[in-house]
């Protein structure tokens, strides 16, 4: 089967190909644009939630287009069954949109039975969800969401900076993202964090790049996600570089934070450093390949002898 991708965005369109059978199905209700992360380029999309239960962040406008909502579970489980008609075999999906996890416990155990019991075949559900909405459940209600089989959340830290996250309009704190994270421990669930190069723009990109490593280290995820900024038509960080009051960093900067990462790292993890906008690709298993990583980025370092001038491009996702 073959997912209809925009562009490198990952706005799915809703489309399925029936590989041979040849023809289009457009049965599925997502509603407005979506997204999942590039590690997630296989799976199959439910759409859970509508939107972003926090939706405020300065650098981003994915769901600018709708309102926070759980989605009546009836349409959910339609969609599911919906899916089931289009793709004989799925091994893995993804549930959308922003912040799955803000649901009520009792609502995502109906979907991952649903889940579960539509597609027998399926070895991982993965969601997005943010710190603070994994905060406001229990341990023992994680673990119930595990056992029924949510194998992964995905969660956007962006900084380990409290200035950082105060300026980008995060609503959290370094101690509110250690607590989350030490809750997903205790439940045995496996985690992907994202942070962005570049977010302390070129006043803090020190500060951001040092308080976010020694934050990673303490909260010790299977997976991280470092990608370079982009800023994006339509956002406040937009409108902020406009009037002068964000500095974008030089692409010196990000070189720089991404080198003092590797060099501090300390646990093991896999590392998405791939993704499209990103100064120097690279992915796989830490600490195996760090010196390896790090390597790369110091030979662009020395190679790239304008990046102390240049400022980083931005592009729309």
């Amino acid at each position: 089967m073959k997912q209809v991708i925009d562009s490198f965005t990952h706005i799915f369109t809703g489309k399925y190909y029936i590989e041979g059978l040849g023809f289009w199905r457009n049965n599925m209700n997502f509603e407005g644009k979506v997204y999942r992360p590039w590690t997630e380029a296989n799976s199959v999309l439910i759409q859970v939630t509508l939107g972003c239960s926090i939706n405020t962040c300065t650098f981003c406008n994915m769901f600018s287009d709708k309102r926070f909502q759980v989605r009546d579970i009836e349409e959910v489980f339609r969609d599911i069954e919906q899916t089931r008609l289009a793709y004989p075999y799925v091994p893995s999906i993804f549930l959308i949109d922003g912040n799955v996890l803000a649901a009520r416990t009792d609502y995502l155990l109906k979907v991952l039975e649903k889940v579960k019991t539509t597609f027998p075949e399926c070895q991982k559900i993965s969601l997005y969800g943010g710190l603070n909405d994994v905060r406001r459940k229990s341990v023992s209600e994680l673990k119930e969401l595990k056992s029924a089989g949510m194998d992964m959340i995905y969660s956007g830290l962006e900084s380990g900076d409290g200035v950082v996250l105060e300026r980008i309009q995060k609503h959290m704190t370094p101690k509110q993202a250690l607590e989350g994270m030490a809750l997903i421990k205790d439940a045995g669930i496996e985690t992907l964090l994202s942070f962005i190069f570049g977010l302390g723009g070129r006043e803090r990109s020190t500060e951001h790049i040092v308080n976010t490593t020694n934050l990673l280290n303490q909260m010790q995820p299977e997976q991280i996600a470092p990608m370079a900024l982009a800023v994006q038509p339509g956002t406040v960080m937009e409108q902020e570089v406009a009037r002068g009051e964000f500095i974008l960093p030089t692409e010196m900067q990000i070189l720089t934070e991404e080198k003092y990462l590797l060099e501090n790292l300390k646990f093991d993890t896999f590392y998405w450093g791939d993704h499209g906008n990103n100064v120097v690709s690279q992915r796989g298993l830490l600490p195996q390949f760090q010196q390896q990583f790090l390597d790369r980025v110091n030979l662009k370092i020395q190679s790239n002898p304008l990046a102390e001038d240049k400022v980083i491009q931005t592009f729309a996702w």
